[in-house]
């Protein structure tokens, strides 16, 4: 499981809306003083706060330190449907248009429009699973002021 700690900002019947703070790995670089991308987080340009909707079965009130978890397969599985099933798809329409004799144009649009139509499967499936309780993040538990865990 993968965990994130966050606050909570609104809660809803078996559900509660979490804010975390997005940091990136760069600290831990050992190129960290040499790159372009570990000044900008000292700056803190790449710093966002993200919004989610995680699955809860606890009592919480807004403003509640928590920690969700996200399962790991799922995090794969996901990456590789979002990234890679989309570039296949460019590939794949090239190549059949490539090999039906097309011309270098004709093979752009073709996998322009293999890249454009495999996207849409996946939002298609995205939004098909959307409520699905096994694909959602859930809150693992709740943080005490100390910061110690609660069950």
């Amino acid at each position: 499981m993968i965990e994130e700690q966050g606050r909570v900002v609104a809660v809803e019947p078996g559900a509660v809306w979490v804010e975390t703070l997005r940091k990136s790995t760069c600290s831990g670089c050992s190129a960290n003083a040499a790159c372009g991308q570990g000044l900008m987080e000292r700056l803190g340009v790449g710093r966002q706060r993200g919004y989610l909707r995680a699955l809860s079965q606890l009592q919480l009130s807004v403003g509640d330190s928590v920690v969700i978890g996200v399962r790991e397969d799922l995090l794969v599985r996901s990456s590789l449907l979002v990234y890679l099933f989309p570039l296949l798809g460019l590939l794949a329409a090239a190549l059949v248009a490539e090999s039906l004799g097309l011309t270098e144009p004709l093979i752009i649009l073709a996998g322009l429009a293999g890249l454009f139509g495999t996207w849409l499967l996946v939002r298609w499936r995205a939004s098909r699973y959307a409520d699905d309780p096994e694909l959602q993040p859930v809150v693992l538990r709740a943080l005490l002021a100390g910061g110690s865990a609660a069950n």
